[in-house]
């Protein structure tokens, strides 16, 4: 299977997403820059963390202008998988791919550390392997990580099951809506989230509880080809 991983300029954890994929899983990485205008033929994709332009503006409010966000959409209406870490998962909140937005954290501070995070949907391409409620340990390193939306949104999220993780514990370390920390689109083939997989996916790190996200993309890929 063919991971695309986007690069723009900031970005910095293409490369931990790459390691996962090609190191840990072995599967083969295409680096898509921002520059270009096609995804190449790609099985899935990947929108990692880091600072797309600075964080001028708003977080990933430029980068949603990049050439190859075209691209992106259509992949994305064609139904192809897609999940956005971190500045990742503002970049398709701010290309309206996913809905919400991602505020200023409540402390108004950039944390970084380990969290609790609780599966609250194990039936969709990104969570399949895991199990309904289990509590995962998955670092956060963000300022602007604080999931808002309408009351609207929030009820069609829920409604729709769309919500995909929650923060556990006694914690909301970002005062994130309804303790969000992660979602899907209607469609269940985008997803995003704040926490960070690529840093927890193997043991040396401290937890390879995030592997299994991008084993649930790869089983979802392999069964399609079925």
């Amino acid at each position: 299977m063919k991971f695309g991983i986007l690069v723009f300029p900031g970005s910095n954890c293409e490369q931990d997403c790459a390691d996962v994929i090609q190191t840990l899983l072995n599967q083969e990485v295409r680096m898509i820059w921002h520059k270009e205008t096609t995804l190449g033929g790609i099985d899935a994709l990947i929108i990692p963390g880091g600072f797309s332009y600075g964080d001028y503006l708003r977080t990933g409010a430029i980068a949603r202008f990049s050439p190859v966000m075209k691209s992106v959409m259509k992949f994305a209406e064609a139904g192809g998988l897609i999940l956005g870490i971190c500045n990742g998962f503002q970049i398709l909140v701010e290309s309206k791919l996913l809905p919400g937005a991602l505020l200023r954290n409540e402390s108004l501070k950039y944390i970084c550390r380990d969290v609790l995070i609780r599966v609250e949907n194990s039936e969709t391409s990104f969570t399949s392997l895991y199990q309904e409620g289990e509590i995962l340990k998955i670092p956060i390193a963000h300022a602007e990580g604080n999931y808002f939306c309408n009351q609207e949104t929030l009820e069609e999220l829920t409604r729709n099951r769309q919500i995909l993780f929650r923060y556990g514990g006694s914690v909301n370390p970002n005062g994130s809506l309804d303790r969000i920390a992660g979602i899907c689109n209607s469609e269940r083939n985008i997803a995003g989230m704040m926490p960070h997989p690529d840093r927890s996916s193997e043991m040396i790190l401290g937890s390879e509880d995030g592997k299994r996200i991008f084993l649930s993309m790869m089983s979802h890929l392999a069964g399609a080809r079925k």
